[in-house]
Formats: C-alpha cells, sequence, structure tokens
C-alpha cells in the first residue's frame, strides 16, 4: 500500500468543509459561554494553541465535548502535532461565509465584559 493509498490515520480529525459549515452550526457553538471562552482566547492568540492552553473550569471530557463542538461546527480546526492536539481559529473560512459575524460576537463579548465589571 503506497502513502497515497494508505488509510487516513486514526489521528486525522474530521472537519467540515467550508461549503459544509452552516450558520445555526456556528452560533449554536458560540452561544455557549466555555466555548465562546476558547473562541475568544484562539482569537487573541497568534497561531494555533493547545488544549492545554486552555485553563477551563470543567473536566476533560466535557472540555473534550466543547471543542468537538466548536470542531464539528466549522469554528476551530484541530490537528495533532505529536501528542498535542492543536487548535486554530478557522477565521478566514467564518468570514467567507459570514461577513463580519466573528468580529461581532467577539466585539460584543469584550463589550459584555466591560459592562458587567462595571466599566
Amino acid at each position: 500500500m503506497t502513502a497515497a493509498t494508505a488509510a487516513p490515520s486514526t489521528r486525522e480529525l474530521a472537519h467540515p468543509s467550508r461549503a459544509e459549515i452552516r450558520l445555526e452550526g456556528v452560533l449554536n457553538a458560540l452561544s455557549d459561554p466555555l466555548r465562546l471562552r476558547i473562541v475568544r482566547q484562539l482569537a487573541g492568540s497568534d497561531g494555533e494553541l493547545s488544549c492545554s492552553c486552555f485553563a477551563l473550569p470543567v473536566s476533560k471530557s466535557t472540555s473534550t465535548y466543547h471543542f468537538r463542538v466548536l470542531r464539528e461546527s466549522g469554528v476551530v480546526q484541530q490537528v495533532y502535532r505529536g501528542t498535542a492536539k492543536m487548535n486554530g481559529l478557522r477565521a478566514a473560512d467564518l468570514e467567507a461565509l459570514f461577513p463580519g459575524l466573528l468580529d461581532s460576537v467577539l466585539g460584543a463579548a469584550a463589550g459584555q465584559d466591560a459592562r458587567l465589571a462595571g466599566g
């Protein structure tokens, strides 16, 4: 079996293509405060972040669930690099499909934080 015909690695994760990303799936993924927190952290980073970079107040299995929702909705791209699962925001895909949506959601979340902090 050649490399071109070899079965895919079990460490490859399924992602929707750009054409398969649906607005309702993205909005559902972004509606959860924990998932929005993950997206905000990714948006503020210069690149990919490993799952271990996120200090989430939930169990590992719950974190895995939230990352899976983000991946399956097309909000993040996940790839294995060695033993680390790396996460990157699919900002270009989201911007192409839903112009301004991600920036609006991130801006609204920042505004909410300021309002709730009394500022």
